[in-house]
């Protein structure tokens, strides 16, 4: 019978241990509560590429198994969205990760809100750990994220003697996350025919990162705009030819400038 994480043992008591998945392991696929998970994890990281804050060795994943052996447990979650800003090896086809181990802790983890039991906010610490006990205690990943689409509900907590402290957002409605540089919010509209609340990200100038659909259209908007004033000087360069005409001045022979 396996062994349970113990109910009754401090926390300092537990056995943790940053292994290699066996080669022979096959990760179960976790069901997608929403299917708009997906869209909300692809978009953060959409804007991120575009951007070009991408680097090779970030991991940026979504439904991705994060692992640790506990009490000689493995322990496997898999967050809605996680970064983890420098890997020892650049995979690209990594079907888990295991800190410490493989690289760096998880910078960020984010969970989207559906209907479900709350498991986001799990501190249960026997086997399986609940997620929150699992990112706070285990993983100790500095910030920890819990998104509601519908409501745009975002709770951003941030880790702090060892427990997850709620942060406010700034007058912005936003928070700045020092590591990347950049401030994440939320923002509402429409991708992708889903129409709800979206986690977005903010240069520190306020500049809003653009989705590809939205750096399209800002380049549209650029070439008409050029378009538009080299029109505009074209017809002044005509308007001006045709006053000098009217008034017997050859254009050809004015004096250089």
């Amino acid at each position: 019978m396996a062994t349970q994480l113990s109910q009754t043992k401090p926390q300092t008591e537990l056995n943790i241990k940053w292994e290699a998945l066996p080669q022979d392991f096959k990760l179960e696929d976790e069901p997608v509560e929403n299917t708009g998970q997906p869209i909300l994890a692809g978009a953060l990281r959409e804007s991120l590429e575009i951007s070009g804050f991408i680097q090779p060795q970030m991991l940026i994943a979504s439904n991705f198994g994060l692992c640790a052996t506990i009490n000689e447990q493995l322990v496997i979650k898999a967050p809605d969205w996680v970064y983890v800003p420098s890997v020892k090896e650049v995979i690209s086809n990594r079907k888990s990760y295991t800190p410490i181990l493989e690289g760096e802790i998880p910078l960020i983890v984010m969970e989207f809100l559906s209907d479900n039991d709350g498991g986001e906010y799990s501190v249960k610490r026997t086997y399986p750990p609940g997620r929150w006990f699992f990112y706070e205690q285990i993983l100790q990943v500095p910030i920890y994220i819990i998104f509601e689409p519908i409501s745009g509900l975002l709770e951003y907590y941030q880790l702090e003697n060892g427990r997850y402290e709620l942060q406010l957002p700034d007058e912005n409605g936003r928070h700045w996350i020092d590591a990347m540089g950049l401030y994440l919010g939320t923002w509402q509209g429409t991708k992708e025919a889903h129409t709800c609340y979206w986690l977005r990200w903010w240069e520190q100038d306020g500049n809003l990162l653009p989705w590809a659909v939205e750096k399209i259209e800002q380049e549209r908007q650029r070439t008409e705009q050029e378009r538009q004033r080299a029109e505009q000087e074209k017809q002044e360069k005509e308007q001006l030819l045709a006053y000098l005409i009217s008034q017997g001045i050859d254009p050809n022979n004015l004096p250089n400038q």
